[in-house]
């Protein structure tokens, strides 16, 4: 697995849970930004690949759409989010399924959502790393531009935790050393997208 997603998605929901001002909350995660972390975010968002295997993907597709729809009920809106999560996870080394379990807490799958610290879309991307790459461009409302910001994230933290998901989802989260909110993402995992 790659590290990338893991950083921007844990100053994500850092920023997400302290009782700070918005623009402190932006601030503060701005100053922490790991060089390596900001190389890789660019290097990802400027590459566009889709699904190595076409049949295995749509296999997982039809799995995947079913256990979506109680949430998502246009078939269209569905496949496009879930083709684009199969697409950027395995883009990024990332297990699709953790990606939807990771989607199901940060956004309940609420495209345009907002945290009261600023941070955005499906996978609740602070809007600080658009201009901290060079691509102030970018909108995070974007379903694949979220999703590309938020597996490199992923898999950074990945990488930096050697491979351990509980602190990798603690540092997306922003909160290292605690185990609540990797444990919501298990459970989202366990229950939702891996077993019925």
């Amino acid at each position: 697995m790659r590290p990338a997603a893991a950083v921007a998605a844990g100053l994500v929901v850092a920023g997400a849970l302290m009782p700070i001002s918005r623009a402190s909350a932006a601030a503060a995660a701005r100053e922490s930004v790991d060089p390596a972390l900001r190389e890789q975010l660019t290097t990802a968002v400027d590459d566009a690949t889709s699904f190595d295997n076409r049949f295995a993907a749509e296999v997982w597709l039809l799995d995947m759409a079913t256990r979506l729809a109680p949430q998502m009920p246009d078939a269209g809106r569905r496949m496009a989010l879930l083709k684009t999560v199969h697409a950027e996870a395995t883009r990024a080394g990332l297990s699709p399924q953790l990606v939807l379990a990771l989607i199901q807490v940060e956004s309940a799958f609420k495209r345009f959502a907002v945290s009261s610290a600023g941070a955005r879309g499906l996978m609740q991307i602070m809007p600080f790393w658009i201009e901290e790459i060079g691509r102030p461009d970018d909108n995070l409302f974007d379903m694949r531009t979220n999703l590309r910001y938020g597996c490199t994230i992923l898999a950074y933290y990945l990488d930096k935790e050697d491979g351990n998901v509980v602190r990798a989802l603690a540092r997306y989260n922003g909160s290292l050393g605690e185990t609540w909110y990797p444990a919501r993402v298990e459970r989202a995992l366990r229950t939702r997208w891996y077993g019925r």
